[in-house]
C-alpha cells in the first residue's frame, strides 16, 4: 500500500519542521522540567488551601489545577494553569530561560497581567508566585 500524495506532502513538511525544531530540544525538555517542577509546588500549595478552606467549612474554593502541556502560544513553551469558575492563571515556562505568570483574568477576557522571571531568579519568582496565587485564589474566592 503506497501512501497518497498528501500523506508524502505532510511527511516532508513534518521532517522539514522537525529539523527546525530539533536544535530547541534540549531547551524545550529544560523547560518541561521547570514547569512539572513548578506545578508540584504549586500542587502542594493549593492542597493545604483547599484543606485549610474545607476545614473552615469552605470547600467550594476548590481550585483546578490543569496538566502541564505545550502552552497555547508559544510552541517551544510549556504552561499549566489554575481555574476556579470564570477566573483563571496561567503559569509559562518558556525555553528561552524564564518563567511569565499570567493573570489572574476572567475565562474569555484579555489576559493579563504578566510578569517574567529568568529560572535562575528563584527566590525573586518564588515570591511573585506567592503574591500571583494569593491574588488569584482572593479573586476566584470573591462571590
Amino acid at each position: 500500500m503506497s501512501e497518497s500524495a498528501l500523506s508524502q506532502r505532510l511527511a516532508q513538511l513534518g521532517k522539514a519542521l522537525g529539523e527546525r525544531e530539533a536544535e530547541h530540544r534540549e531547551a524545550v525538555e529544560e523547560a518541561w522540567r521547570q514547569a512539572q517542577a513548578l506545578r508540584s509546588e504549586v500542587a502542594e500549595a493549593l492542597a493545604a488551601f483547599s484543606a485549610a478552606a474545607a476545614r473552615a467549612g469552605a470547600s467550594q474554593l476548590a481550585v483546578k489545577l490543569g496538566e502541564t502541556r505545550t502552552d497555547d502560544k508559544h510552541l517551544r513553551a510549556v504552561e499549566f494553569d489554575l481555574t476556579r469558575g470564570r477566573h483563571r492563571a496561567i503559569v509559562t515556562v518558556k525555553s528561552r530561560g524564564d518563567v511569565t505568570l499570567v493573570g489572574p483574568f476572567h475565562a474569555g477576557k484579555t489576559e493579563g497581567p504578566c510578569k517574567s522571571f529568568p529560572y535562575d531568579a528563584r527566590e525573586e519568582l518564588h515570591n511573585a508566585l506567592g503574591d500571583f496565587l494569593e491574588k488569584f485564589l482572593a479573586e476566584a474566592a470573591t462571590p
